[in-house]
């Protein structure tokens, strides 16, 4: 189960059309076919594997409230949340709930099954510990970002992160804890067919609380390269430098056109990351057959070799040299990304990802 960015959904309604009053399936599959963040890139590979596996889109409102009037569920108008009361559901009364947890209460009910994976941090943890007390073997959290205060991480069976400095603090924390690295879907490549790379240097990605060092990065790049920049940025000065590259968001589909027509593309991970590398962005862009430039981590030797499959940077002026290095060695360009995609593709899919969660989640039921 995850939640989807509220900028996302808007865009996700306004590009079909009458989409809101569809059937669950329907909007489900617009939802998957939209590829954007893990789409249903989990559970399609569970299944391949011989699993039973639903995606859970909590706040999607105009999807999930389909799937109450398709199960008989009645919700309530409940947006400004309300304190329910014993008997509704089996939930403690002091506990605010709004129509997003009566609804997935009722689908934990319906579909009884043996493991839920949280990808959401929004999502409280002993809400969830509640509701499985009789439905469900393993709870598991999936992490890499910014922790909420009072965040619950022992409701959890087993915490998950793509960082190995998370999966640590969940350990530290009493937690039982494993790394599952991000993938690529090579089914994205079906969608792209053949572009000319006329992006000459790309970067996707947000600029949100906790891009404090991203920021300050692209600010010194974008005054020297060429750049074009896609993602959610907020509180922009009038006077930085950003605004002239900045092009808009680009979701699911369009991030991975942006990505494959660029002839490099750009990486930097959010600071608590610290000094491990893990994010999306590595795959997404190597997969897609990019040459990727990405900050350096001590650990991405262990997913690619830095200067034949990716090429690594510990300063913006260092990145700055590698830009116009590679978009003015084109021959040396198209071996590395070439070579970065390759072994995307055979070593990161999701495929092997979830062989790899299979396992894991054997170890604790």
């Amino acid at each position: 189960m995850s939640t989807d960015y509220a900028d996302f959904l808007t865009w996700l309604y306004a590009q079909n059309p009458g989409l809101e009053t569809s059937s669950y399936a329907d909007q489900a599959r617009a939802r998957a076919q939209s590829l954007f963040s893990l789409a249903d890139f989990y559970s399609r590979n569970l299944r391949r594997l011989g699993h039973e596996a639903w995606d859970v889109d909590v706040n999607n409102e105009h999807m999930q409230k389909a799937w109450a009037r398709e199960h008989g569920v009645k919700v309530r108008d409940t947006r400004l949340g309300y304190r329910l009361r014993r008997g509704l559901v089996p939930w403690i009364s002091r506990i605010k709930v709004d129509w997003q947890y009566e609804i997935l209460a009722a689908q934990i009910r319906d579909y009884k099954p043996d493991v839920i994976i949280n990808h959401a941090t929004e999502i409280s943890g002993n809400f969830l510990r509640e509701q499985l007390r009789s439905e469900t073997r393993l709870l598991v959290g999936s992490f890499a970002s910014l922790l909420p205060q009072g965040f619950q991480v022992k409701a959890y069976d087993l915490v998950l992160s793509c960082v190995d400095n998370f999966v640590e603090y969940f350990r530290h924390e009493g937690a039982k804890s494993e790394r599952l690295r991000f993938a690529f879907e090579p089914v994205v490549l079906e969608r792209l067919g053949q572009m000319e790379r006329s992006i000459p240097v790309s970067f996707v990605g947000n600029l949100y609380t906790g891009h404090g060092s991203r920021r300050e990065w692209l600010e010194q790049v974008v005054r020297q390269t060429p750049l074009r920049a896609w993602g959610g940025w907020t509180d922009l000065a009038n006077d930085s430098p950003l605004k002239r590259c900045y092009e808009g968001p680009a979701w699911g589909v369009r991030m991975y056109e942006v990505l494959h027509q660029s002839r490099t593309t750009l990486n930097h991970h959010v600071d608590v990351a610290d000094a491990y590398a893990g994010n999306l962005r590595l795959f997404d862009a190597t997969g897609v057959g990019t040459l990727l430039i990405s900050d350096w981590k001590k650990n991405l030797p262990e997913m690619f070799v830095p200067g034949k499959e990716i090429v690594v940077y510990r300063s913006p002026q260092e990145c700055v040299d590698m830009i116009h290095y590679y978009l003015s060695h084109e021959a040396e360009r198209a071996a590395i990304a070439t070579a970065g995609q390759q072994r995307t593709l055979r070593e990161h899919n999701y495929f092997n990802r979830m062989q790899e969660l299979v396992n894991i989640v054997r170890k604790y039921l």
